[in-house]
């Protein structure tokens, strides 16, 4: 599982439903935008530890984490992480797992944050999404297990 993440000081996800664009998630304040992908030998253990991590994760600022400010965390899944590059113009998705199999994975993610006691908002599986953020600093790190 990989997870880029930014500190921002907020952040949106829009999706069309019936020709008109609606906010689906939303961190109207301080938090952090959770950009994450599924790989093929991912399972739950691995998706409650990325959740774990990314709510205990000292980046907001004075090393402050969503755990202990109660800042929330936007999440969105993002099957393009897991692109290839390396060959041609085109990238391969090989590496990135398939929707029946990521899914559950990001649902489980979700529902650990949850159980943890974090605001969260999500974005729609599968969707073309528009993702809006001010990030703060910028600040962004890449996050894998």
């Amino acid at each position: 599982m990989r997870a880029v993440v930014s500190r921002v000081l907020s952040a949106a996800v829009r999706v069309d439903q019936d020709g008109v664009s609606q906010v689906i998630g939303e961190l109207p304040g301080p938090g952090l935008l959770a950009l994450v992908g599924v790989t093929h030998g991912d399972d739950a253990d691995v998706a409650r530890a990325m959740a774990a991590k990314l709510h205990e994760l000292r980046i907001l600022r004075d090393e402050q984490s969503c755990a202990t400010t109660g800042a929330g965390l936007l999440v969105v899944s993002q099957f393009t992480l897991y692109g290839r590059t390396a060959k041609g113009r085109r990238p391969s998705w090989t590496d990135a797992a398939p929707g029946s199999a990521a899914e559950p994975l990001i649902e489980e993610l979700v529902a650990e944050l949850q159980r943890r006691g974090a605001a969260v908002a999500i974005g729609r599986f599968g969707a073309q999404m528009e993702v809006s953020s001010v990030n703060d600093g910028p600040f962004t790190v890449l996050v894998e297990l």
